[in-house]
């Protein structure tokens, strides 16, 4: 059976998402250095998500 985590698409869907998630909370409710916090977190979150599923496809 297959992981729906071998579709690249899918993880960087997910990545993606959490990225868009976390940038609109930064851009909506913070102001300041924590914004700029936020949304560096949401860089990485978006690189850094579909290399970890990618692993966990394996």
């Amino acid at each position: 059976m297959s992981s729906p985590f071998e579709n690249p698409a899918f993880r960087y869907g997910i990545g993606l998402s959490g990225a868009l998630i976390l940038a609109f909370v930064a851009l909506s409710y913070f102001e300041g250095t924590i914004r700029w916090i936020i949304l560096g977190i949401a860089v990485l979150d978006a690189l850094v998500t579909p290399m970890i599923l990618k692993r966990a496809a394996t």
